[in-house]
C-alpha cells in the first residue's frame, strides 16, 4: 500500500482525502482542453507574459514550484532557461510531470518530487532557490498559511523571490450561483467540506473520491505570514479576472480570461503577490 505523504500532520485525514481527489484528477486534467497538453508540447509558449514581467529573465536561476500538479507551469520555466524543481503531494501527478518532462526534452533542467508542501524544505534540503513559484488555486488546499509561509521562507535564498498568483479570498467567499457572500473570508480551523466531485476543467468524467477540504486565507493573513518570516512584499495586485469559469455568472472576454459581465460590479477574482527574502 502506498504511504500517505500527509502522515503525522494534524490534518492528515483531510489532506489525505484531498490527495486522493487530486490523484484522480491527474488523467482527467491531462486529457482536458483546459490544459491542452498536446498543443502545449507543440507550441512551447513558456511562462505567461505577466509572470516574466514580474520576475524578469530566469535563465540560469533555480526555481521551485510548490503544489505543481503535473508540472506544465513548472516546465514552462524550464523552457525559459531556469533549473526547475516541482513539488506535489500526488505521486500520480509527479509521475505525469516526469513523463511530460521526458516528452518535452527538459529532463536535464527539471526535477519532480512527491512531498507534502509542508515538508518541502526538509525534503529538498540543503537546496534553496532563487524563485519560489506558486500558481493559481494552491493555498485553498492548505489549513495553515503560516506553515506554508514557513516553507517559502526556508526555500528562498537571501534575495530570493516568491511569485504567487492565486484565487482571491473574496472570490472564494462568494456563493456559486450569485455574487453574494456565502463562506468565510478568513482562515478558520474548520474547513469548508465539498462533496461535489467537480473539477475546474472541461472534462465531465465523474470523480469517485469526491470529498475535499478547503481553507480560505485573507489577503492580510497571507501578507502578514510572509512579513513575519522575513519576506518583503514588493508587489500586491488584485485582479478582476481569473483563468476559468469559476462561477456561472462570469463571462469570457478573451481566451482564458473570465470576469464579471459589462455593467456588473467589478470583483477581485485573483491576485498576484511578489515578495523578496531579505535575510
Amino acid at each position: 500500500m502506498e504511504a500517505d505523504s500527509t502522515a503525522g500532520d494534524p490534518d492528515d485525514d483531510r489532506l489525505g482525502a484531498n490527495r486522493r481527489n487530486w490523484d484522480e484528477r491527474v488523467p482527467i486534467h491531462m486529457a482536458s482542453r483546459f490544459y491542452d497538453v498536446e498543443r502545449w508540447l507543440e507550441a512551447r509558449p513558456g511562462p505567461r507574459q505577466r509572470e516574466t514581467e514580474a520576475l524578469g529573465d530566469a535563465s540560469g536561476l533555480d526555481l521551485v514550484h510548490l503544489q505543481c500538479h503535473f508540472g506544465l507551469d513548472t516546465l514552462a520555466w524550464a523552457d525559459a532557461g531556469a533549473r526547475v524543481t516541482g513539488v506535489d503531494f500526488s505521486q500520480k501527478a509527479v509521475g505525469a510531470a516526469r513523463d511530460l518532462a521526458a516528452r518535452s526534452g527538459l529532463e536535464d533542467r527539471s526535477t519532480f518530487v512527491c512531498a507534502n508542501v509542508y515538508d518541502a524544505a526538509k525534503t529538498l534540503s540543503p537546496h534553496t532557490f532563487d524563485i519560489v513559484y506558486v500558481s493559481l488555486g494552491a493555498l485553498v488546499w492548505l489549513p495553515s498559511v503560516g506553515r506554508w509561509a514557513d516553507q517559502v521562507a526556508a526555500l528562498a535564498r537571501p534575495g530570493g523571490r516568491l511569485f504567487l498568483h492565486d484565487i482571491h479570498p473574496v472570490a472564494w467567499s462568494l456563493a456559486y450561483e450569485t455574487p453574494t457572500f456565502a463562506h468565510t473570508y478568513f482562515e478558520e480551523h474548520e474547513p469548508y467540506v465539498d462533496d461535489s466531485g467537480e473539477t475546474y476543467t472541461d472534462a465531465n468524467r465523474a470523480l469517485v473520491n469526491t470529498r475535499t477540504y478547503e481553507w480560505n486565507h485573507s489577503i492580510g493573513q497571507v501578507v502578514t505570514a510572509l512579513i513575519d518570516r522575513g519576506m518583503r512584499i514588493d508587489r500586491l495586485e488584485e485582479h478582476d479576472w481569473t483563468v476559468d469559469p469559476q462561477f456561472p455568472w462570469l463571462v469570457e472576454t478573451a481566451p482564458g480570461h473570465w470576469t464579471t459581465a459589462a455593467g456588473s460590479p467589478r470583483l477581485p477574482l485573483s491576485y498576484t503577490l511578489v515578495a523578496t527574502r531579505t535575510a
